[in-house]
């Protein structure tokens, strides 16, 4: 066994090419061809492995060809699956499809992510490593075995067995509601404001909003509605709190001179109870007592013109009287 032999078993972590195509037979379903194109996928930039020429080997080159496959492999799954839905909805499901975290998942699930081949870089410290991987295999499928056989993959051994396309689809994270909570929490201000409101080559209306916490400009979305674009831009801000410190610094020194500002010194506001007791000085004990009686007079005098005894449910009978001077009328008035 030559140093390259025994350099290739001592970082496979399996004990032959044998076992290799038995595990890649298990993930993808096919035996490979060209065994070294599945090597390269599986090797991380940590080993800084070179060839003859001086060039790298790692699976960088194959991440890239796979994320454009898997782009176009997932896309033509979502058109053929939903039919008649619009270009908003087919867009935002492929990308949940085959957003990193999702094909991470993927990866430690069906086992790729122990396949991957790391110098001093443990899985753990690298959340992308089974993602990036991941998409490698599929461009090294691509290469090995064309698109069908990766559109196989993708639509009967992962969107079948795997993933729910349709829960994927229509599960919807409300990254407004999040958002919302955030600022609420934090007791910031925050708005969406509208930029701008075009139509699409078809006539279909497309609304632009922005995020603009405590006056600084946050990310911005466009969508077909006001709640998709709004989403959108919520989306995009709360990813960039988490990952930009200095936005979250401009935030919170908004906030700090806003509330400085507020909390200056006003004028005290009257005391009510105080003013009440104003009211009231000088008053001795006989004169409340006369303004008591004069107020219950007051009360009387209302109660007895608006009185309401002389109002019956039923009508009053006329009397004798009343009943021959409404004859006498009535005749002299037909005269």
């Amino acid at each position: 066994m030559n140093f390259r032999n025994l350099f290739d078993r001592l970082l496979l972590p399996f004990q032959d090419e044998k076992e290799l195509r038995r595990s890649l037979y298990s993930i993808l379903g096919f035996y490979p061809h060209n065994i070294e194109l599945y090597k390269q996928a599986l090797m991380h930039k940590s080993v800084r492995r070179r060839n003859e020429k001086g060039r790298p080997i790692n699976n960088e080159r194959l991440e890239f060809l796979g994320d454009a496959v898997l782009d176009a492999v997932v896309g033509h799954i979502v058109y053929r699956h939903f039919e008649g839905k619009r270009e908003g909805f087919l867009t935002n499901t492929r990308s949940k499809l085959v957003q990193r975290e999702t094909l991470g998942r993927l990866a430690k699930e069906m086992g790729v992510i122990d396949l991957v081949v790391s110098a001093g870089c443990g899985n753990s410290h690298n959340s992308y490593m089974g993602g990036n991987a991941f998409e490698a295999l599929v461009g090294a499928a691509y290469l090995d075995h064309g698109y069908n056989a990766c559109m196989e993959f993708m639509e009967h051994r992962i969107l079948s067995q795997i993933i729910n396309i349709d829960k994927v689809a229509y599960k919807e994270v409300n990254f407004k509601s999040k958002l919302l909570e955030w600022s609420q929490k934090n007791r910031v201000r925050m708005e969406f404001l509208q930029l701008e409101q075009t139509t699409d080559k078809n006539g279909s209306p497309v609304f632009v909003y922005q995020v603009v916490i405590e006056g600084v400009e946050g990310c911005t979305g466009s969508g077909y509605s006001k709640k998709e674009s709004q989403q959108h831009a919520s989306k995009d801000t709360l990813a960039r709190l988490r990952r930009e410190p200095q936005f979250i610094d401009a935030v919170f020194a908004a906030k700090a001179d806003r509330t400085k500002m507020e909390e200056e010194p006003v004028a005290v506001a009257p005391d009510l109870e105080a003013e009440q007791q104003n009211f009231f000085d000088g008053v001795t004990a006989d004169t409340a007592d006369r303004q008591a009686k004069n107020n219950q007079k007051v009360e009387n005098a209302v109660s007895d013109d608006f009185s309401l005894d002389d109002i019956t449910a039923a009508p009053r009978e006329k009397t004798r009287e009343e009943i021959i001077a409404e004859a006498e009328a009535a005749a002299f008035a037909e005269a």
